[in-house]
């Protein structure tokens, strides 16, 4: 391993800040995608989530929206949310639970409070762009009350997605990619894998990575070619580090699609528009959310 950050590019990130966005009735920090790294890996969007002080009847709050070409991961560290969509599902998902929903050629779904839980609510909500082996075909929904985890110096260490030191997640991926929850204590050094790029979101704490200090609001992004990070702690952080094999295929994404073109980028719409059934229909109590008109289709300049 190099020693200086300098000598490798894996070890030498650039740190981009997050946009402020608002999700249902939450503020969230985007860090992913951003305008010079559209992915890392397959991953094509972080949304950090809270801490948001959340009701019985008032949280996400985020009524039935399609998705396609994806695959949607939620995990929170604190708090509780309901998860709803169109192949019938109603699934509660607590800290240390994950919640994986692949889209396909097309799924909707709903997150809402719970209707029982009162306090605070913070997590993030990912994406997943899939390949073409697999974007066209059917939905499905998977969730695990536990997954593997493992002590990597002075971090705890949650296998979200992909595995590290043989502990591998049940949890789909349709391509090489890594997801880790890590809860820092003090330095530790974490084994890479050399070909993949790698992201990292800070959600709580300070930590600095080959001299680079990492805090929440931003994604530090790290090319290809380390096979080891040093993790040092300003302050008790909880980090998420998203990795995988740069996606090989080039990707549209507008709204709640991920595509390869135009033309499906407006043949998704239109199915939403006209609530066809490529989507289907989820019992929410909740209206479901309308789509903005795509600019490409008011005669705006190109733009995605």
């Amino acid at each position: 391993m190099a020693d200086t950050a300098d000598e490798l590019p894996g070890l030498n990130p650039e740190v981009l800040p997050s946009h402020q966005a608002l999700v249902g009735a939450i503020e969230v920090r985007r860090a992913l995608p951003q305008r010079t790294h559209r992915t890392v890996g397959a991953w094509c969007f972080a949304d950090h989530m809270g801490p948001a002080a959340v009701t019985e009847e008032r949280g996400l709050d985020i009524g039935p929206h399609p998705h396609t070409g994806l695959a949607t991961v939620t995990w929170l560290i604190e708090g509780e949310a309901l998860h709803r969509d169109s192949l019938g599902t109603e699934q509660l998902i607590r800290p240390g639970q994950l919640n994986l929903m692949t889209a396909g050629f097309g799924v909707a779904h709903a997150e809402e409070p719970t209707g029982a839980y009162r306090g605070t609510l913070e997590g993030i909500q990912l994406w997943i762009a899939q390949p073409e082996a697999t974007r066209h075909l059917d939905n499905d929904f998977e969730h695990y009350a536990e997954l593997p985890r493992l002590q990597l110096g002075a971090c705890d260490a949650t296998v979200l997605v992909g595995d590290i030191l043989g502990a591998t997640s049940p949890a789909r991926h349709d391509t090489a990619l890594v997801g880790l929850d890590l809860d820092l204590h003090g330095p530790t050094e974490m084994p890479l894998v050399a070909t993949y790029e790698y992201g990292v979101v800070v959600l709580r704490g300070a930590i600095s990575i080959g001299g680079t200090v990492i805090e929440p609001g931003s994604l530090a992004y790290f090319a290809p070619g380390a096979d080891e990070w040093r993790l040092d702690v300003r302050e008790p952080a909880r980090v998420i580090v998203l990795g995988g094999v740069p996606f090989p295929e080039p990707i549209m994404m507008w709204w709640n699609f991920v595509a390869r073109s135009r033309d499906e980028l407006t043949a998704a719409y239109l199915a939403w528009a006209g609530r066809d059934e490529r989507f289907g229909k989820v019992s929410s109590r909740f209206a479901s959310i309308d789509a903005p008109v795509p600019f490409w289709l008011l005669g705006e300049r190109d733009r995605v």
